[in-house]
């Protein structure tokens, strides 16, 4: 695995909203960005990496896709929808992008073992103690690496596709999230969706490639 630095928190609202076309209405700017959908996604880390003055790792275009009859009944996920977007990352890029799985487990798990770096109660927003909705990042404790809500809080968007021979465009999503049991908060936890969904408990994290490993960005 080459090296690679790894924002400290999820992405907020407020940096969300410094970048991004698409301006996200919350009720504090320190909330996590979340209603994003991995294309979202893609853009928001291209556009982050202009305005530091960084290569964009993702390159990107849109083919039409052929129209297909709309199922009379529920259509098993083993016939996923047809993609029309085509994404290339650039791996030499010093961009800012979405973190592969492998190495979000990595930054997630700091060198420790179990299924999770530390108390959930103390690391994490999860159901039992969220209240039942969206909280402010970096108010937990971090892991061993300086890393906060790895955990609970939101899912967060990886680069990586699930199945593609079973579930087509679908991709990964670590860390569970405000209203997950205390189960689905788990280093080892993974689940898909559409790259086309947006969900009131999925965000993302940035990471970007560097010349020497590193921890994470400020």
């Amino acid at each position: 695995m080459d090296p690679f630095e790894i924002a400290a928190t999820p992405v907020s609202v407020q940096e969300w909203n410094s970048a991004s076309e698409i301006q996200l209405e919350a009720d504090a700017s320190d909330l996590p960005a979340v209603q994003v959908t991995w294309r979202d996604a893609i853009e928001f880390c291209n556009e982050r990496s202009r305005q530091a003055g960084l290569t964009p790792a993702y390159s990107f275009q849109v083919n039409p896709t052929p129209e297909v009859a709309r199922p009379r009944a529920w259509a098993p996920q083993h016939r996923p929808a047809p993609d029309d977007w085509h994404v290339e990352w650039d791996q030499q890029a010093d961009g800012y992008r979405l973190p592969t799985e492998a190495e979000w487990q990595v930054a997630c798990r700091a060198d420790s073992a179990g299924p999770r770096y530390g108390d959930l109660d103390e690391i994490g927003w999860y159901e039992a103690n969220s209240g039942g909705r969206l909280r402010p990042v970096g108010q937990k404790q971090p892991n061993a690496w300086g890393l906060f809500d790895m955990l609970g809080g939101v899912w967060e968007w990886c680069w990586d596709l699930y199945d593609p021979d079973v579930y087509g465009p679908y991709r990964v999503i670590r860390g569970g999230g405000w209203a997950d049991p205390r189960w689905s908060c788990r280093v080892g936890v993974r689940r898909k969706t559409s790259p086309g969904a947006a969900l009131d408990d999925l965000g993302l994290r940035l990471v970007r490639t560097t010349d020497s490993a590193g921890r994470f960005v400020t």
